[in-house]
């Protein structure tokens, strides 16, 4: 039996994070009556009020004192004071973890994996889903353009965002899984490239129904080699189960055809890049290996209007056009600034925020190829994202490793968000596309620059 059922009393640490928003508004969705609180006030605890979570700012032991269960943000430290006093209450403490696989009891599982682009793979799933008349539920780390929030429970299977972080995927036995690409994050858990591998390989292996892998990846088929399970790969070779060809990546649009055992079909984006084109794929595959008609699966990929945050258009500054994406990962910055160049853009500046502490001195290295792409690179101080940082490393290690590549005039270092405001608008800047890019709050540069020089 789950444990959280109609009218169980759960209390949410944290709630204003993206995978906790979502969880707040399914579970009152289930039946659950659901509190909250996180420490700042923003727009995503209003929208959560509007559905009857109360929220409070600040932490509050009180909060807790009547809640039968309490789930909280990995972003919470252990120390925190509704933390404690939940624990000292005797209430149900769940981790993420544990709430994933409460609610796979409760129903069928429709997983997208990967270190990154599982956002959007999932919104593109959810998107398949509506297409095709069915009433599933989802969760997920962004809103679904056009369709509603990031969590929603419904009537049918659960299209599920399964994330690696924090060992948050460790419980799960989906139904049904996407696997996108496996490259090297979350270190300060996992402590290895190697034992990342293995939890991913454990995931497909707990994996009751079919497996679609973009074997592509070189990280996939890290992971997959020796998989003790059938393998549905999709990919451009001719060697793969579904092959991907005729592909075509324009400015705010891609095209391919997927050709199978026994059909083909195309399939038309609205927005850019291969690594949309990689994701698209792994779930139109799933969607036809769980029986949904490649009608829908076309129809709902082609509504699919991207994912907040994911190369995301933000306006013209100086006859430049500037997006925002969520790349915080040296695979994902290639991807999206191959994105870039592929949509005829010459002339691309990177603005990019490192994100965690550790993340920064594990993979410093690693993020100068992936900016290859850019003509000019410019470096911010790293979002610690709540993280200590007893080395005092900040950004410029990374603008270092840029500058020891491809030299000093490819790179610039600006320690604060208003330093790389200043710097582009005293520049004569010669570029058709700035990308904002990082996973904290790179994406406030638009709006500064826009007061400061208006278009």
């Amino acid at each position: 039996m789950s444990v959280v059922q109609i009218g169980t009393r759960v209390h949410i640490i944290g709630v204003g994070g993206a995978g906790m928003s979502g969880l707040g508004r399914l579970l009152g969705e289930m039946g659950a009556v659901v509190s909250g609180s996180d420490l700042v006030d923003s727009p995503v605890l209003d929208a959560l009020r509007t559905t009857g979570v109360d929220v409070g700012v600040g932490h509050d032991a009180a909060r807790v004192r009547d809640v039968d269960v309490v789930m909280w943000s990995p972003a919470v430290p252990v120390n925190d004071v509704e933390l404690a006093a939940a624990r000292a209450a005797g209430s149900r403490l769940m981790t993420r973890a544990e709430v994933l696989a409460d609610l796979e009891g409760l129903r069928r599982v429709i997983g997208l994996t990967g270190t990154h682009g599982k956002t959007t793979a999932t919104s593109m799933m959810v998107q398949v889903m509506v297409a095709s008349g069915a009433d599933d539920g989802w969760l997920l780390g962004a809103d679904v353009l056009g369709v509603g929030a990031n969590g929603h429970w419904g009537s049918g299977d659960l299209i599920l965002e399964v994330d690696e972080s924090y060992g948050t995927f460790a419980l799960l036995r989906p139904y049904a899984l996407g696997l996108l690409n496996v490259e090297a994050d979350h270190l300060d858990h996992y402590g290895t490239l190697e034992a990342l591998d293995h939890a991913f390989a454990r995931l497909v292996d707990r994996v009751r129904g079919p497996v679609v892998v973009w074997h592509d990846d070189p990280g996939v088929r890290r992971v997959t080699t020796g998989a003790s399970r059938d393998l549905i790969r999709v990919g451009t070779d001719s060697s793969c189960d579904w092959q991907v060809t005729d592909v075509v990546v324009a400015r705010r649009r891609s095209t391919f055809t997927m050709r199978g055992p026994r059909e083909s079909f195309d399939v038309a984006l609205g927005v850019t890049g291969v690594h949309n084109v990689a994701n698209a794929a792994v779930v139109a595959v799933l969607a036809r290996s769980l029986g949904v008609a490649s009608e829908a699966v076309v129809e709902g990929l082609r509504r699919f209007a991207g994912a907040p945050r994911r190369f995301q258009f933000l306006g013209t500054w100086r006859d430049c056009d500037v997006y925002e994406d969520y790349a915080h990962l040296p695979g994902e910055i290639a991807a999206t600034l191959a994105a870039t160049r592929a949509s005829g853009y010459q002339r691309i500046i990177a603005v990019f925020q490192p994100h965690r502490i550790t993340r920064t001195i594990a993979l410093a290295s690693s993020f100068a190829p992936a900016f290859d792409g850019a003509t000019h690179v410019v470096v911010t101080d790293v979002y610690a994202a709540g993280e200590s940082n007893p080395t005092g490393v900040t950004g410029e290690v990374v603008a270092n490793a840029i500058r020891a590549r491809r030299g000093a005039g490819a790179v610039s270092y600006c320690p604060t968000l208003d330093d790389v405001v200043t710097a582009l608008v005293g520049a004569n800047v010669e570029a058709d596309v700035i990308a904002l890019l990082g996973a904290g709050d790179v994406a406030s540069v638009y709006a500064q620059l826009s007061e400061n020089s208006p278009t």
